[in-house]
């Protein structure tokens, strides 16, 4: 079930997670693409052509208006993903890498 917001374009899944109307697409992938690349919202649509530049702009200013609670996210999200690292093996790539010197 997806509930409206006074956002156009943004919904919110059972989760609370805001959503791209119409779309499979969080409003945290636009925004750790503005982040991880610093795409401007028409670089953001060039590489997301299923969305309209009202959606990205809408959905980042659902970021801007909320933007503790999604940084917050992120930032469990990263400390997951570390988690999990840290915990799992080397790949064979990995190990390949670190024998010849090329990764520490």
């Amino acid at each position: 079930m997806l509930n409206q917001t006074a956002y156009a374009h943004i919904v919110l899944d059972d989760q609370d997670v805001p959503y791209l109307a119409g779309t499979d697409t969080k409003v945290i992938e636009l925004v750790l693409d503005r982040v991880a690349y610093g795409w401007s919202a028409e670089e953001m649509h060039l590489q997301h052509p299923h969305l309209t530049l009202g959606q990205i702009h809408s959905a980042l200013a659902y970021y801007w208006d909320h933007q503790e609670e999604l940084d917050e996210d992120i930032q469990r999200r990263l400390e997951y993903v570390e988690q999990i690292r840290s915990a799992s093996e080397p790949t064979p790539l990995v190990k390949k890498l670190r024998a010849q010197g090329l990764l520490p």
